[in-house]
């Protein structure tokens, strides 16, 4: 790899949040995809929503967001129910993001785990 290939793959690196979510109804995971898709560039299109496996297996549904530049801000969005996100990226992503979101959900940080260049963060996103 060269240096621009290396710095490159850092830049991105830097600007991508995993985003999880389960526990909640598909609806509302697709709500919280539909905000971040609107917002950011995602690696999911816009047909590709949550969808129901069958048995009683949980459900994580899953997207990278890169939060490098903001597309929209949103206003409050509902939910039926609180729903637990569970992101993962370098610090000014992550923040980059909760942010975002504040702008469509009641945020709360329930829990975090630092590391040397990356953090991942449990949010409980509600209705506004």
């Amino acid at each position: 790899m060269n240096s621009t290939q290396s710095q490159t793959e850092e830049y991105r690196h830097g600007k991508e949040v995993s985003v999880a979510i389960s526990g909640c109804a598909k609806g509302d995971a697709r709500t919280v995809f539909d905000v971040l898709r609107a917002a950011f560039a995602t690696d999911r299109a816009l047909a590709d929503v949550p969808q129901d496996l069958a048995g009683n297996r949980p459900t994580v549904w899953t997207m990278t967001v890169d939060v490098s530049e903001a597309l929209v801000v949103s206003g409050p969005v509902a939910l039926g129910k609180p729903v637990k996100v569970d992101v993962q990226g370098g610090y000014w992503a992550v923040e980059e993001l909760r942010r975002h979101l504040a702008d469509a959900f009641a945020v709360q940080v329930v829990g975090t785990v630092s590391g040397d260049q990356e953090e991942e963060v449990r949010l409980r996103l509600e209705s506004r």
